[in-house]
């Protein structure tokens, strides 16, 4: 299949690399004068989190254009990866309807921005094929997609982009309505919510509130969601226990969660717990990027595993 990657920032180079993963070819564009040495770059790193990779044959299938009209000329499928700006988005897409196929699915990594908002000012035909397709980064590692359609949305394009991201190992997950931040930003934001709050109040420092949350949330919540959790928390009485004996305290505690301002002391306490915990700078963040992907694919290998035995 041949795909367009429009932003060559890190979300869109990973898109990159994992299309190509696949077999599909990939134009990826951006008006940075350094793309081809950030796909590069960036490719070494990339393989070694697609098991079976090989560095040269990704990069034979990924070309870089700073052409825009070029680079969406055949694809069957756009996935933009702007800024996250409206009127940027709304611009680019407005750029991206002019030159590509008139069947081409029309994909927004956009973490937050609803299709609806996007497309408002594109004809009908077009807001029909353009959706919100949200990885949790990074997208090559991680295999949640979320597929979130506008109110113009195709179903028949929503289907071909359910189709298409399951077919590169990924899970795609329709949201059956559209808000801000959709659904896993929102959970992942209250969680940090508290998480700062904790770490200003005192309670942790930030090395010790991410092995609190490793060693307890993470781990469960990787094996099962937070609903199965707390029904299988109820024992044989499950969810109908659970809610009986401890959801009156549950919404009591929900008022005594934290609200932290992010003044100037604040980020700056966040920034320097966080960099003693695991540095900073370009190879700092090749080290600790490469630990987390390791350890994502041997947890989501173990997990794959472990519904199949």
């Amino acid at each position: 299949m041949t795909t367009a990657v429009v932003g060559a920032g890190t979300i869109g180079l990973a898109w990159a690399a994992l299309f190509a993963a696949y077999g599909n070819d990939v134009t990826i564009t951006d008006p940075r004068e350094d793309l081809d040495e950030a796909v590069d770059e960036a490719l070494p790193m990339l393989a070694a989190g697609l098991p079976g990779s090989d560095v040269a044959e990704l990069r034979g299938r990924i070309r870089t254009t700073h052409d825009l009209a070029e680079a969406v000329a055949e694809a069957r499928l756009v996935q933009e990866n702007g800024p996250e700006k409206l009127e940027f988005k709304q611009r680019l897409f407005a750029g991206i309807v002019l030159h590509a196929p008139a069947d081409a699915v029309l994909a927004t990594s956009s973490s937050g921005i609803v299709a609806t908002r996007i497309a408002e000012r594109l004809p009908d035909e077009a807001a029909a094929r353009l959706l919100v397709a949200h990885p949790f980064n990074p997208p090559h590692i991680v295999p949640l997609v979320e597929i979130v359609p506008g109110e113009r949305t195709s179903e028949r394009t929503v289907e071909t982009a359910i189709a298409f991201y399951r077919a590169l190992g990924r899970t795609p997950v329709r949201l059956h309505k559209e808000l801000p931040g959709f659904a896993a930003n929102r959970l992942q934001g209250a969680v940090l919510q508290e998480a700062i709050h904790l770490v200003l109040n005192g309670v942790v420092d930030a090395g010790e509130l991410d092995t609190l949350m490793r060693s307890s949330l993470g781990g469960r919540y990787a094996a099962v969601g937070p609903f199965e959790s707390f029904h299988l928390g109820g024992g044989p009485g499950g969810i109908r226990h659970m809610m009986r004996h401890l959801g009156p305290g549950l919404a009591e505690g929900w008022q005594r969660l934290g609200h932290p301002e992010l003044d100037a002391d604040a980020i700056a306490t966040l920034v320097s717990q966080t960099e003693a915990a695991y540095g900073s700078g370009p190879e700092a963040y090749r080290q600790r990027a490469t630990l987390r992907d390791r350890k994502q694919l041997a947890l989501d290998a173990a997990l794959r595993q472990a519904e199949h035995d």
